[in-house]
């Protein structure tokens, strides 16, 4: 019981701090609503091709605060679980991604969740965070695809948590394919543009 509560006290805590969309508070000092220009993705991407690197920098150091302080309270929180291990980052940041995606704060309408979910893999284990962070790296460097990047890393998460050297349980792979799957199919328009062929690249403007 009181596990259980606490477990709704995290996951909680971790929405409503996933709920502060950055994107969309650093637009209202530039008198815009990102949501309502190029994709209309409340998120990194759609805010560096509107509004410009400065800002992008701020939206993007915003979405991986709020993901680690949710962990960091969910650690706080709730320690590790013998059989299943960061229970509590999992289940703040978890939320934090849910929260950033739907914010409650701005009508269920946010962003793609991608930094949120990178910053609370880096609290899970920085090893594969590190990973998947060069694996997003070499594909955008490569097909200049923000949004191949991401998919791949959500695809790849799963798969290199079940590398025997990191040593990790059943929970966190399950975990990782959610969010994982999750980030993926917040994708799906990109997913469409980029087998039509028409996916704007990076250093390009349109939609993201």
């Amino acid at each position: 019981m009181i596990l259980g509560l606490k477990l709704i006290l995290v996951a909680l805590i971790g929405y409503l701090l996933g709920s502060i969309n950055t994107s969309i508070l650093v637009g209202r000092f530039y008198g815009i609503d990102v949501r309502n220009y190029g994709s209309g993705n409340a998120g990194a991407t759609n805010t560096l091709r509107i509004l410009g690197k400065k800002a992008a920098i701020l939206v993007s150091v915003g979405d991986m605060l709020k993901g680690i302080i949710s962990a960091l309270i969910g650690l706080w929180i709730i320690n590790d679980i013998e059989g299943i291990g960061q229970l509590g980052v999992m289940a703040g940041g978890a939320a934090a991604i849910i929260g950033h995606n739907w914010p409650l704060y701005f009508k269920f309408k946010g962003g793609k969740g991608i930094l949120t979910t990178f910053s609370v893999a880096l609290m899970m284990d920085w090893r594969i965070a590190l990973v998947l962070m060069g694996i997003f790296i070499i594909v955008v460097a490569i097909t200049r695809y923000v949004a191949l990047g991401s998919i791949i890393g959500c695809a790849l998460f799963p798969v290199i948590s079940i590398i025997p050297v990191f040593d990790k349980s059943f929970v966190f792979t399950l975990f990782a394919l959610i969010v994982g799957l999750l980030g993926i199919t917040r994708h799906h328009a990109n997913i469409k543009r980029i087998l039509e062929g028409i996916e704007p690249k990076l250093g390009g403007r349109g939609v993201g």
